[in-house]
């Protein structure tokens, strides 16, 4: 578990102890990353289930593979289309939802041969009754309690921070992420300068080896000694 992760591990619990029954706790944002190996030929799915006037942010990148493309497809609960990327190496969405399950695609069946490594992260907005549990924490602050509006300030300040840590959290997995796919580039141009200056050596071998010959009969004497 790197910092960042166990910062918000401690901020949480802190915020937890703070709160008064019926407070408001962190806003609801959630986020989560994956990532997998698409057959050639093969077609991914996923379903992700969400509420009304929420947010869907969906980042994806194809990190190994080649070409370093792939078919993209978002759909609603009404299936129909929102997003469709055709043979993209990375994209991102953000769509404000509605009550359902979200299907989102990745289409390899254009290739025949190669195999894709892929990445996703999904951030999710506005997942809980946060408006409702604004209006419930507003009980507790009656005015004549200077120690209740600190209390109120301080979790603020711990739901600025924990919310600034998981943009950093996000921001370092995409940055991984690129690392990853710019590692991949990097190899595979590796194997093929290797493999091509391997020809050109063998190449040079035997043009070398052919002049050589060639130059050595020019100077050889072909008339027959008579006795």
């Amino acid at each position: 578990m790197g910092p960042p992760r166990l910062l918000l591990l401690l901020l949480g619990c802190l915020a937890s102890l703070l709160s008064p029954p019926g407070a408001a706790e962190f806003s609801p944002s959630l986020d989560s990353d994956f990532t997998f190996t698409l057959p050639a030929g093969r077609k991914e799915c996923f379903y992700q289930p969400m509420r009304k006037e929420a947010s869907l942010e969906l980042e994806y990148q194809v990190l190994d593979g080649a070409g370093l493309d792939v078919d993209f497809h978002l759909l609603s609960p009404k299936g129909e289309t929102l997003v469709f990327d055709e043979r993209k190496s990375d994209g991102v969405h953000t769509v404000e939802t509605e009550e359902g399950d979200y299907m989102f695609c990745f289409d390899n069946t254009f290739s025949t041969i190669s195999e894709k490594v892929i990445f996703f992260e999904l951030i999710l907005d506005n997942m809980g009754e946060e408006g409702q549990d604004q209006e419930d924490w507003k009980k507790y602050v009656t005015g004549t309690d200077l120690l209740d509006m600190k209390l109120e300030d301080i979790l603020e300040s711990i739901n600025s921070v924990k919310a600034r840590l998981s943009k950093s959290v996000q921001i370092q997995t995409l940055l991984r992420a690129f690392e990853a796919r710019d590692r991949n580039i990097q190899e595979s141009n590796f194997d093929r300068v290797n493999f091509w200056s391997m020809v050109n050596l063998g190449v040079m071998v035997v043009v070398s080896a052919v002049q050589v010959y060639m130059l050595k009969s020019l100077f050889e004497d072909k008339r027959k000694s008579r006795t």
